[in-house]
């Protein structure tokens, strides 16, 4: 059994969110009657035993080789992409914001998605309530999609987002793993750590722990070393800022402080260049949902800046130039979010509760303009999980988006 991997606080050493603050929150739901923190416990726990019955799952189950011709490489279609008029479909063109059902030929990233959603909840609900069952199949789903030889991922992403007939994989591609994946990272710190009866869960052993890192240590080799991870992470919007969070939540979660304060430094600079002054995100808003992606590339940034906070970082209160920052561009959001005003610009499906975790996070960070909007914000519709994972997490999973495809 593994031991707790806690701080010199005694709180859980978690990567974006913040251990001591689940601590409590696991306290008060044992001890407290909190009608809000039972109520969103009913809603995780209604999710995780759902997902008992699902998984695991693993790369090796596509019928489509990738590229490379190895099935433990990851593999991935471009969605927007769609294949011109002819018999073959060349060249294909894009549709921006029009998912293609095409890319369920792979099923990679359905799975994947599948393999965060799972553990995420599986993981909380074991340590909220140390049922050993979810922590079990949430070991076992990490375990097949990341450690296990046979069934075990390569720690690369050469050929997410492939284009037919254009080429084998893309740099955006890495869009797949940094919406999601960081929040697997603070499940795997959870197992390790301990439930109700303070020991790790016995299903993640240490074993399982290191090899995990072992594992996230490759892949950050990649994500900072290769051709598609440093061109991802020069990308002016959402795709820079979440290649950003991904590599400083990975530095953290492999104890490279250095790496996390370097990134935070950097992504300073595309600040700069990519919030204007008063605080909107240009790249985003020309897009066709460009609500979405506002709220988008603010999800990268907040959970970047709580990252950095671990490493002695303050990005919440970095200003530049003009005054561009992550509470500014906040602050351009608010009044849609609040439904204080219509949003002025496109977009094609638009979700005010997309906001909400944004706001609740600046509201955390001390920010006073989302302190005073949390009571007029709107809530997800299908259960509001804030109060157990107080963290900005994306809400639509795109295994949703394509299953919806199939019907």
């Amino acid at each position: 059994m593994s031991t707790p991997h806690l701080d010199s606080q005694s709180n859980l050493k978690t990567i974006i969110l913040d251990g001591g603050r689940l601590m409590e929150i696991r306290r008060r739901l044992q001890n407290d009657n909190d009608d809000v923190l039972n109520k969103a416990f009913a809603i995780l726990k209604k999710k995780a035993d759902d997902w008992l019955t699902q998984g695991p799952w693993s790369v090796m189950e596509k019928t489509k080789a990738p590229p490379s011709g190895d099935m433990h490489d990851y593999t991935s279609q471009a969605p927007y992409w769609w294949p011109s008029p002819g018999p073959d479909g060349n060249p294909y063109v894009q549709r921006d914001g029009e998912r293609n059902p095409e890319v369920l030929n792979y099923t990679d990233r359905v799975n994947v998605e599948k393999v965060f959603a799972s553990s995420s909840a599986l993981g909380l609900a074991w340590f909220y309530s140390g049922n050993e069952a979810y922590a079990e199949h949430a070991a076992d789903i990490i375990r097949t999609w990341f450690i296990s030889p046979q069934t075990r991922m390569n720690p690369n992403l050469n050929h997410a987002q492939l284009i037919p007939f254009a080429n084998t994989g893309r740099h955006i591609g890495i869009i797949d793993f940094s919406q999601w994946y960081t929040t697997l990272l603070d499940i795997a710190v959870i197992l390790n750590s301990g439930s109700l009866s303070g020991t790790s869960a016995a299903s993640w052993t240490a074993e399982d722990m290191d090899e995990f890192r072992e594992w996230n240590r490759e892949f950050l080799s990649w994500l900072t070393e290769s051709d598609f991870g440093r061109a991802e992470r020069a990308e002016k919007n959402n795709h820079g800022s979440f290649a950003s969070m991904l590599v400083s939540a990975i530095a953290l979660f492999v104890d490279n402080k250095q790496l996390v304060q370097q990134e935070a430094a950097n992504i300073q600079h595309d600040i700069n260049e990519t919030i204007n002054a008063d605080g909107a995100l240009p790249e985003e808003l020309r897009r066709t949902r460009s609500w979405h992606y506002s709220n988008f590339t603010l999800l990268a940034l907040t959970r970047l800046a709580m990252v950095a906070e671990k490493a002695g970082v303050d990005l919440w209160h970095y200003r530049g130039p003009q005054g561009q920052g992550i509470f500014k561009a906040i602050e351009y959001l608010l009044p849609a979010a609040t439904g204080a005003a219509a949003w002025a610009s496109k977009d094609i499906h638009f979700e005010r509760y997309a906001a909400a975790d944004i706001i609740r996070t600046a509201a955390d960070a001390g920010h006073k303009a989302s302190q005073l909007a949390i009571s007029t914000i709107e809530l997800p519709p299908e259960g509001d999980l804030w109060p157990l994972r107080p963290a900005p997490e994306q809400l639509e999973p795109v295994k949703v988006k394509l299953e919806q495809l199939e019907k």
